[in-house]
Protein backbone atom coordinates (compact mmCIF):
# COMPACT_ATOMS: atom_id res chain seq x y z
CA UNK A 1 0.00 0.00 0.00
CA UNK A 2 0.94 3.52 -0.26
CA UNK A 3 1.18 5.07 3.33
CA UNK A 4 0.98 8.61 4.59
CA UNK A 5 2.36 7.82 8.31
CA UNK A 6 1.40 9.89 10.92
CA UNK A 7 3.48 9.95 14.37
CA UNK A 8 5.74 11.66 17.22
CA UNK A 9 7.71 9.46 19.93
CA UNK A 10 9.53 6.73 19.90
CA UNK A 11 6.79 4.44 20.30
CA UNK A 12 5.38 5.10 16.42
CA UNK A 13 8.99 4.03 15.17
CA UNK A 14 8.68 0.97 15.39
CA UNK A 15 5.84 0.44 13.71
CA UNK A 16 7.18 3.05 10.75
CA UNK A 17 9.95 0.95 10.32
CA UNK A 18 7.93 -2.33 10.40
CA UNK A 19 5.59 -1.16 7.35
CA UNK A 20 8.88 -0.33 4.90
CA UNK A 21 10.47 -3.51 6.16
CA UNK A 22 7.13 -5.11 5.19
CA UNK A 23 7.09 -3.39 1.60
CA UNK A 24 4.56 -0.79 2.07
CA UNK A 25 5.44 2.66 0.12
CA UNK A 26 5.70 5.62 2.88
CA UNK A 27 4.98 8.40 0.79
CA UNK A 28 5.36 10.79 3.75
CA UNK A 29 5.40 11.17 7.42
CA UNK A 30 3.75 13.31 9.25
CA UNK A 31 4.91 14.47 13.05
CA UNK A 32 5.00 17.21 15.53
CA UNK A 33 6.92 20.17 15.13
CA UNK A 34 10.37 20.09 16.18
CA UNK A 35 10.68 22.06 19.55
CA UNK A 36 13.71 23.19 21.55
CA UNK A 37 15.47 21.11 24.20
CA UNK A 38 18.18 22.07 26.65
CA UNK A 39 19.40 25.03 27.81
CA UNK A 40 21.27 26.10 24.69
CA UNK A 41 17.66 25.40 23.36
CA UNK A 42 18.74 23.70 20.02
CA UNK A 43 15.97 22.36 17.81
CA UNK A 44 15.18 18.54 18.36
CA UNK A 45 13.62 16.00 15.92
CA UNK A 46 11.14 14.25 16.91
CA UNK A 47 12.28 10.23 16.82
CA UNK A 48 9.59 10.01 13.84
CA UNK A 49 11.36 12.56 12.05
CA UNK A 50 14.86 11.02 12.80
CA UNK A 51 13.43 7.38 11.44
CA UNK A 52 11.72 8.97 8.31
CA UNK A 53 14.94 10.89 7.09
CA UNK A 54 17.21 7.98 7.99
CA UNK A 55 14.78 5.88 5.22
CA UNK A 56 14.82 9.24 2.87
CA UNK A 57 10.73 9.97 3.30
CA UNK A 58 9.21 13.05 3.18
CA UNK A 59 8.55 14.92 5.91
CA UNK A 60 5.43 17.21 7.08
CA UNK A 61 5.27 19.30 9.83
CA UNK A 62 1.65 21.22 10.68
CA UNK A 63 1.34 23.10 13.47
CA UNK A 64 -2.39 22.56 13.06
CA UNK A 65 -3.00 19.76 10.91
CA UNK A 66 -6.48 20.61 10.45
CA UNK A 67 -5.40 24.06 8.74
CA UNK A 68 -7.27 23.67 4.81
CA UNK A 69 -3.69 24.06 3.74
CA UNK A 70 -2.44 21.01 5.41
CA UNK A 71 -4.72 19.02 4.20
CA UNK A 72 -4.40 20.31 0.60
CA UNK A 73 -0.50 18.92 1.13
CA UNK A 74 -2.04 15.54 2.33
CA UNK A 75 -4.28 15.18 -0.34
CA UNK A 76 -1.33 15.83 -3.43
CA UNK A 77 0.40 12.06 -2.10
CA UNK A 78 -2.75 9.98 -3.17
CA UNK A 79 -1.85 7.17 -0.53
CA UNK A 80 -4.14 4.32 -0.33
CA UNK A 81 -4.01 4.45 3.80
CA UNK A 82 -2.83 7.05 6.70
CA UNK A 83 -1.59 5.07 9.55
CA UNK A 84 -2.12 7.10 12.72
CA UNK A 85 -0.03 6.19 15.96
CA UNK A 86 0.57 8.64 18.51
CA UNK A 87 0.82 11.47 16.64
CA UNK A 88 -0.53 14.02 19.16
CA UNK A 89 -3.16 16.20 16.91
CA UNK A 90 -6.61 15.47 16.39
CA UNK A 91 -7.99 14.75 12.83
CA UNK A 92 -10.22 16.10 11.14
CA UNK A 93 -13.50 14.72 8.90
CA UNK A 94 -11.41 15.44 5.77
CA UNK A 95 -8.38 13.53 6.53
CA UNK A 96 -9.94 10.67 8.16
CA UNK A 97 -11.87 10.11 4.96
CA UNK A 98 -9.00 11.16 2.47
CA UNK A 99 -8.18 7.81 1.38
CA UNK A 100 -9.68 4.55 0.13
CA UNK A 101 -8.92 2.84 3.19
CA UNK A 102 -9.40 6.05 5.60
CA UNK A 103 -7.01 6.42 9.12
CA UNK A 104 -5.83 3.15 10.97
CA UNK A 105 -4.99 4.11 14.59
CA UNK A 106 -2.41 1.40 16.55
CA UNK A 107 -3.62 2.26 20.37
CA UNK A 108 -1.81 0.78 23.46
CA UNK A 109 -4.52 -0.67 25.12
CA UNK A 110 -7.39 -3.29 24.56
CA UNK A 111 -9.92 -1.39 23.58
CA UNK A 112 -12.54 -0.18 24.87
CA UNK A 113 -10.27 -0.37 27.52
CA UNK A 114 -8.07 3.01 28.74
CA UNK A 115 -9.26 5.34 25.70
CA UNK A 116 -7.04 8.33 26.11
CA UNK A 117 -3.85 9.96 26.04
CA UNK A 118 -1.75 7.51 28.69
CA UNK A 119 -3.18 3.73 28.36
CA UNK A 120 0.30 2.09 29.32
CA UNK A 121 1.03 3.96 32.33
CA UNK A 122 -2.79 3.58 34.06
CA UNK A 123 -2.94 0.35 32.99
CA UNK A 124 0.03 -0.06 35.24
CA UNK A 125 -1.26 2.00 37.84
CA UNK A 126 -4.47 0.54 37.73
CA UNK A 127 -3.23 -3.15 38.93
CA UNK A 128 -4.38 -4.42 34.94
CA UNK A 129 -2.78 -8.26 34.76
CA UNK A 130 -2.96 -7.96 30.82
CA UNK A 131 -2.82 -5.28 28.68
CA UNK A 132 -2.35 -4.86 24.43
CA UNK A 133 -2.71 -3.33 21.30
CA UNK A 134 -5.18 -2.47 19.25
CA UNK A 135 -6.02 -1.15 15.26
CA UNK A 136 -8.62 0.66 14.99
CA UNK A 137 -10.65 2.58 12.28
CA UNK A 138 -10.67 5.75 13.21
CA UNK A 139 -13.73 7.97 13.64
CA UNK A 140 -14.58 11.28 14.40
CA UNK A 141 -14.30 10.72 18.44
CA UNK A 142 -11.54 10.10 20.58
CA UNK A 143 -10.44 6.81 20.28
CA UNK A 144 -14.40 5.12 19.55
CA UNK A 145 -13.38 3.83 16.21
CA UNK A 146 -14.25 0.40 15.36
CA UNK A 147 -11.46 -1.96 16.19
CA UNK A 148 -9.70 -3.98 13.15
CA UNK A 149 -7.50 -6.40 15.72
CA UNK A 150 -6.37 -7.09 18.62
CA UNK A 151 -2.99 -8.60 20.69
CA UNK A 152 -2.70 -9.03 23.91
CA UNK A 153 0.17 -9.12 26.65
CA UNK A 154 0.28 -9.98 29.76
CA UNK A 155 2.09 -7.37 32.61
CA UNK A 156 5.33 -9.24 35.05
CA UNK A 157 4.55 -8.89 38.42
CA UNK A 158 7.36 -5.81 38.37
CA UNK A 159 5.97 -4.35 35.15
CA UNK A 160 6.65 -0.56 34.68
CA UNK A 161 5.57 2.37 32.46
CA UNK A 162 8.77 1.81 30.94
CA UNK A 163 9.07 -1.94 30.28
CA UNK A 164 5.49 -2.09 29.12
CA UNK A 165 5.70 0.95 26.63
CA UNK A 166 7.99 -1.20 24.58
CA UNK A 167 6.31 -4.22 24.56
CA UNK A 168 3.19 -2.83 23.51
CA UNK A 169 5.57 -0.91 20.79
CA UNK A 170 6.81 -3.98 19.80
CA UNK A 171 3.58 -5.57 19.72
CA UNK A 172 2.12 -2.75 17.70
CA UNK A 173 4.08 -2.80 14.97
CA UNK A 174 3.75 -6.30 13.77
CA UNK A 175 -0.06 -5.76 15.04
CA UNK A 176 -0.10 -2.81 12.45
CA UNK A 177 1.60 -5.04 9.51
CA UNK A 178 -1.02 -7.49 10.18
CA UNK A 179 -3.83 -5.32 9.84
CA UNK A 180 -2.99 -3.66 6.58
CA UNK A 181 -2.79 -7.37 5.16
CA UNK A 182 -5.97 -8.02 6.58
CA UNK A 183 -7.50 -4.77 5.00
CA UNK A 184 -5.82 -5.78 1.60
CA UNK A 185 -7.51 -8.85 1.78
CA UNK A 186 -10.75 -8.38 2.71
CA UNK A 187 -10.12 -10.41 5.67
CA UNK A 188 -10.67 -8.29 8.92
CA UNK A 189 -14.29 -7.36 10.28
CA UNK A 190 -14.78 -3.99 12.22
CA UNK A 191 -15.85 -4.79 15.37
CA UNK A 192 -18.37 -1.26 16.91
CA UNK A 193 -16.62 -0.74 20.53
CA UNK A 194 -19.74 0.03 23.09
CA UNK A 195 -18.89 1.74 26.15
CA UNK A 196 -16.00 1.67 27.92
CA UNK A 197 -15.45 -0.29 30.78
CA UNK A 198 -11.94 1.87 32.32
CA UNK A 199 -11.68 5.82 33.29
CA UNK A 200 -10.55 7.93 30.49
CA UNK A 201 -6.45 7.21 30.40
CA UNK A 202 -5.58 11.06 31.05
CA UNK A 203 -2.47 12.58 29.95
CA UNK A 204 0.53 12.42 33.04
CA UNK A 205 1.72 15.10 34.74
CA UNK A 206 4.26 15.52 37.38
CA UNK A 207 1.95 16.40 40.26
CA UNK A 208 0.28 13.16 39.58
CA UNK A 209 3.76 11.48 40.86
CA UNK A 210 3.28 13.42 44.32
CA UNK A 211 3.07 10.55 46.97
CA UNK A 212 -0.03 10.32 49.11
CA UNK A 213 1.28 8.05 51.88
CA UNK A 214 -2.27 7.60 53.15
CA UNK A 215 -3.25 5.31 50.56
CA UNK A 216 -2.56 1.55 50.56
CA UNK A 217 1.15 0.18 50.41
CA UNK A 218 0.16 -2.11 46.87
CA UNK A 219 -1.03 1.39 44.80
CA UNK A 220 1.38 3.28 46.19
CA UNK A 221 3.75 0.72 44.45
CA UNK A 222 1.94 0.33 41.44
CA UNK A 223 2.38 3.97 41.02
CA UNK A 224 6.18 3.72 41.40
CA UNK A 225 6.12 1.54 38.61
CA UNK A 226 3.71 3.07 36.17
CA UNK A 227 5.39 6.34 36.13
CA UNK A 228 8.64 5.00 35.96
CA UNK A 229 10.55 6.31 33.86
CA UNK A 230 8.60 9.69 33.21
CA UNK A 231 7.21 11.66 35.58
CA UNK A 232 8.45 9.40 38.42
CA UNK A 233 6.51 9.09 41.47
CA UNK A 234 8.71 11.25 44.58
CA UNK A 235 8.00 12.31 48.15
CA UNK A 236 9.73 14.83 50.07
CA UNK A 237 12.41 13.94 52.32
CA UNK A 238 14.56 16.56 54.65
CA UNK A 239 13.64 19.13 52.61
CA UNK A 240 14.41 18.01 48.89
CA UNK A 241 12.70 15.76 46.62
CA UNK A 242 12.81 12.09 46.87
CA UNK A 243 12.55 10.20 43.68
CA UNK A 244 11.07 6.61 44.22
CA UNK A 245 12.15 4.30 41.43
CA UNK A 246 11.69 1.13 42.71
CA UNK A 247 9.32 -0.06 45.79
CA UNK A 248 7.92 -3.03 46.71
CA UNK A 249 4.63 -3.86 49.06
CA UNK A 250 5.21 -6.05 51.95
CA UNK A 251 2.85 -8.46 52.93
CA UNK A 252 3.19 -7.07 56.84
CA UNK A 253 1.34 -4.54 58.75
CA UNK A 254 3.00 -1.45 60.20
CA UNK A 255 3.13 -2.21 63.94
CA UNK A 256 3.11 1.41 64.61
CA UNK A 257 -0.23 2.49 64.11
CA UNK A 258 1.72 6.11 63.28
CA UNK A 259 1.71 8.83 60.65
CA UNK A 260 1.65 7.43 56.87
CA UNK A 261 5.06 8.58 55.75
CA UNK A 262 6.98 7.37 58.86
CA UNK A 263 9.83 5.07 58.77
CA UNK A 264 9.28 2.51 60.72
CA UNK A 265 12.31 0.13 59.93
CA UNK A 266 15.57 0.63 58.15
CA UNK A 267 17.35 -2.90 56.93
CA UNK A 268 20.48 -3.42 54.80
CA UNK A 269 18.95 -3.14 51.53
CA UNK A 270 15.86 -0.18 51.72
CA UNK A 271 14.02 1.06 54.32
CA UNK A 272 10.47 0.46 54.95
CA UNK A 273 7.45 3.48 55.15
CA UNK A 274 4.03 3.13 57.21
CA UNK A 275 1.51 3.59 54.46
CA UNK A 276 -2.85 3.71 54.98
CA UNK A 277 -2.71 0.15 54.77
CA UNK A 278 0.54 -2.44 54.78
CA UNK A 279 3.95 -1.56 54.57
CA UNK A 280 5.97 0.00 51.48
CA UNK A 281 9.75 -1.10 51.06
CA UNK A 282 11.85 1.39 48.86
CA UNK A 283 14.71 -0.36 46.62
CA UNK A 284 16.04 2.14 44.29
CA UNK A 285 15.79 6.15 44.61
CA UNK A 286 16.97 9.51 43.63
CA UNK A 287 17.97 12.68 45.63
CA UNK A 288 18.71 16.32 43.81
CA UNK A 289 22.33 16.39 42.01
CA UNK A 290 22.66 12.49 41.83
CA UNK A 291 21.90 9.63 39.90
CA UNK A 292 19.43 7.05 40.46
CA UNK A 293 20.88 4.91 43.45
CA UNK A 294 19.78 1.22 45.01
CA UNK A 295 19.05 2.43 48.75
CA UNK A 296 21.80 0.35 50.08
CA UNK A 297 24.03 2.43 48.29
CA UNK A 298 21.52 5.50 49.64
CA UNK A 299 21.92 4.14 52.74
CA UNK A 300 25.90 3.98 53.55
CA UNK A 301 25.86 7.93 52.32
CA UNK A 302 23.06 8.96 54.36
CA UNK A 303 21.14 8.50 57.05
CA UNK A 304 17.32 7.87 57.26
CA UNK A 305 16.05 6.60 60.65
CA UNK A 306 13.31 5.37 62.03
CA UNK A 307 10.24 7.96 62.78
CA UNK A 308 11.37 10.01 60.22
CA UNK A 309 8.44 11.26 57.93
CA UNK A 310 8.36 11.41 54.54
CA UNK A 311 5.86 14.20 53.14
Amino acid sequence: MKVIFMGTPEFSVGTLEALIEAGHEVALAVTQPDKPKGRGGKMQYTPVKEAALKHGIPVFQPKKVREPECVEELKQYNADIIVVIAFGQILPKEILEMTPYGCVNVHASLLPKYRGAAPIQWAVIDGEEVSGVTTMQMDEGLDTGDMLLKTEIRLDEKETGGSLHDKLAAAGAELCVRTLKGLEEKTVVPEPQGESPTAYARMLDKKLGNIDWSRDAESIERLVRGLNPWPSAYTNWDGKVMKIWEARAEKRAAETGGIPGTVISVEKDGFCVETGDGVLKVLALQIPGKKRMEADAFLRGYEIAPGTVLS
